[in-house]
């Protein structure tokens, strides 16, 4: 059965022609054209497009199956609906005795008002490629629908075993659905026509275009957006999506950032002493450096600290643990005895304490360093530390 068309032939289009083409299908690009494309569904309901479908039918033959589609001419000449009430077939010259080609199997529609081609009607048709080191597939006729390339390997006939259809199909096929339809998205994502168009895409994710993009659908309506589509950039600040590996992030106008930071921690695990008065920020008779945790002030301006140390110092001489808390280069508070741990026990003891600061500025980095100091003392004493912590806690 030859491919149908309707509104190309000059004379002998059929009640049956019409009927079988008039498909309604008209998804916009423009207000005056629509996208060439074939109507979605399949037999079983479990595939998006089953129309036009490609399989072997021998060495050098293949089988195009049944379906339905419109091809978009220029502007001007409208939209051809066509229609394969069953299937056909197509047989593909044998390849080059040198070089392999990429053939182009379309839906082409004569029309001779445009074409001077003497013919009006529609038809099932491959284009052969040049055959090359590294041919490439021809480009398509005016008024056709690309359904597959073919890559022909060179030397390929009926007698040697023909083309290997397992690898030289390439399927280039994309669906269309009426004005209004959700279209279901099988090939490449094409620009939408207008806000408030919605599409179905291949990873299952719903999307609504917004006039520039195309946007998960919970980020239109404020929801959490699905993990599905976490490389897509954010609508607006404050939106929230649910991360690749499950942690809730928002979008802070710029970046995905975790919507819960924290907490943060930093800790002291080469035991070490001090004999300075003054608080310092380096033991002595240890490996490690200064302890600190650098942490980004929430919103609420807040956050809860606790740090701590197993303690020794000489019997009557205090050994103190404090924080100083900078902002870049700028100290926001010294270390004060007020807000110290404080141990004089000559074993060691675990001792900590935690506060909340507040007054921070919300998307600034600060820093906690764990200062040290003994009392002043005439008797050689040491306060020794081990285990020292900073743990921070943001506030939300």
């Amino acid at each position: 059965m030859a491919l149908r068309s309707s509104w190309v032939a000059e004379t002998g289009q059929t009640r049956e022609d019409t009927r079988l083409t008039q498909v309604g299908a008209t998804t916009m690009v423009n207000p005056v054209q629509v996208r060439s494309g074939i109507l979605a569904g399949s037999y079983d309901g479990k595939n998006r497009m089953a129309g036009f479908w490609m399989d072997k039918a021998s060495a050098m033959t293949a089988t195009v199956s049944e379906g339905r589609a419109v091809i978009q001419g220029d502007i001007s000449q409208g939209v051809y609906p066509v229609a394969l009430p069953s299937s056909e077939q197509v047989t593909f010259a044998a390849g080059d005795a040198q070089y392999g080609r990429i053939d182009l199997v379309v839906l082409r529609v004569y029309d001779n008002l445009y074409d001077g081609s003497t013919r009006n009607e529609a038809k099932v048709e491959i284009v052969r490629g040049v055959p090359g080191q590294a041919p490439k597939a021809p480009a398509a006729p005016a008024r056709s629908l690309p359904l597959y390339e073919v890559t022909v390997p060179a030397g390929a006939s009926a007698g040697n075993g023909g083309i290997p259809w397992n690898t030289s199909l390439k399927d280039l096929r994309t669906p269309v659905v009426s004005l209004g339809g959700i279209l279901p998205v099988d090939g490449p994502v094409l620009p939408g026509a207008h806000p408030g168009q919605y599409q179905d895409t291949a990873n299952n994710q719903f999307q609504r275009w917004d006039g520039g993009k195309w946007v998960a659908y919970p980020e239109a309506v404020g929801g959490i957006v699905p993990s599905s589509a976490s490389t897509l950039q954010g609508s607006y600040t404050g939106q929230y999506r649910d991360g690749a590996g499950g942690e809730l992030q928002r979008y802070d106008g710029a970046t995905w950032r975790p919507a819960f930071q924290g907490p943060f921690y930093a800790d002291l695990t080469d035991a070490g002493y001090t004999t300075s008065t003054t608080y310092t920020s380096t033991l002595l008779d240890t490996t490690q450096g200064p302890i600190q945790v650098s942490f980004v002030a929430p919103a609420s301006k807040a956050v809860i600290v606790n740090f701590g140390a197993r303690m020794r110092s000489h019997k009557d001489y205090y050994g103190y643990l404090a924080l100083r808390l900078t902002q870049g280069a700028t100290v926001v508070q010294e270390p004060d005895d007020e807000y110290a741990v404080v141990g004089s026990n000559e074993n060691f003891s675990t001792l900590s304490m935690n506060r909340r600061l507040s007054g921070l500025t919300p998307g600034l980095t600060y820093t906690f360093t764990l200062h040290y100091r003994l009392v002043a003392n005439n008797a050689g004493a040491q306060s020794w530390y081990d285990n020292a912590f900073v743990r921070v806690d943001p506030q939300y």
